[in-house]
């Protein structure tokens, strides 16, 4: 079956040295990205596509040269065309943590250990370029739930008391992700490859990257919308966390379980969003997993006000019998 190519690669990738390469696509995420496997003369590389006006390849590039400068491992710009939406990349390989996982389970431990060291390396720069995660951001994330999964599931509920509820519960954690790390939003098994060694961390799908708090990637780390991560490392994995960036603090558990359970809304709203408006239902599967990490984080104290909200306006029916899934 033919390629569909970007437009203008030929081009792009002969003004790279990259004139004359194969191509081979491989599988795409939740954007509108693609990405293709760059082979020539017995070397490799990645080239995204990231069409505008759908896609703006600038926030990639920036945070990737960002990382590198700051001995994180972010893959090396060859080239870009911010017109055309074009970066070639450097090739991490096929490595990811995710498959990694799946064909060495012995070595979940000493996986997820290093991803936690890396995290907290990240954690001890100094913030990065990028604008904070403010408490805006945390609503119009965490109001996909009510936009999206609530009229998919043909639910009338209380908007305005959704919203004042997590706007209760975010301002508690405001002042204490201040001056903030830099977070990457998105980091978790699918987004981190193994480089040579089971210590050595390549990342992927930084774009995003804001400046806020330290439990965000932790929980993205840990409370893993695609792969299964037990309570008990994640507890171990949450512990070692703290101990190696020296967080004493009683509520960096409460603001763990708060942003658990605001990017765990946000991860359903989105995955129904991918079904409805993008015509991607092959996330659906996923939303058990998520609502079930949810419900353990609304059971913290910290939660009440959100927790209160769900009891009254969704369905114990559809929180406990389908996990808030679908059947299609």
């Amino acid at each position: 079956m033919a390629i569909d190519l970007p437009i203008g690669v030929d081009a792009f990738l002969e003004g790279a040295g990259w004139a004359g390469s194969k191509l081979q696509a491989l599988e795409g995420d939740a954007s509108f990205r693609r990405y293709f496997r760059v082979k020539r003369f017995g070397s490799s590389a990645m080239l995204m596509d990231a069409p505008p006006p759908e896609e703006d390849i600038a926030p990639f590039v920036r945070a990737a040269r960002w990382l590198g400068d700051n001995g994180m491992r972010a893959p090396e710009i060859i080239a870009e065309d911010p017109e055309k939406g074009l970066v070639l990349l450097e090739d991490f390989g096929k490595s990811r943590m995710r498959d990694y996982l799946d064909q060495w389970p012995d070595d979940e431990v000493e996986v997820y250990c290093s991803a936690v060291t890396a995290l907290v390396r990240l954690h001890q720069l100094p913030p990065g370029p990028f604008n904070d995660y403010s408490l805006s951001e945390y609503m119009r994330e965490a109001m996909l739930f009510t936009n999206w999964y609530c009229p998919a599931r043909g639910l009338n509920v209380d908007e305005d008391g959704y919203k004042a509820a997590w706007e209760s519960v975010i301002a508690q954690l405001l002042p204490r992700q201040r001056p903030g790390v830099t977070v990457l939003r998105d980091y978790h098994a699918e987004n981190i490859m193994l480089l040579g060694t089971l210590q050595k961390q390549g990342l992927l799908d930084f774009q995003d990257a804001l400046v806020g708090h330290p439990a965000y990637d932790l929980v993205s780390l840990l409370q893993d919308a695609r792969r299964d991560v037990a309570p008990e490392l994640e507890a171990v994995m949450f512990d070692q966390y703290r101990e190696e960036a020296g967080i004493s603090d009683d509520d960096f558990l409460a603001d763990y379980a708060r942003l658990g359970a605001q990017r765990n809304a946000k991860i359903i709203g989105i995955f129904v969003r991918l079904w409805k408006r993008d015509n991607k239902p092959r996330y659906l599967p996923l939303i058990a997993r998520v609502w079930k990490l949810m419900e353990r984080d609304l059971s913290h104290p910290a939660l009440e006000p959100v927790s209160q909200w769900f009891d009254r306006n969704i369905p114990r029916q559809l929180r406990e019998a389908s996990g808030g899934n679908f059947n299609l």
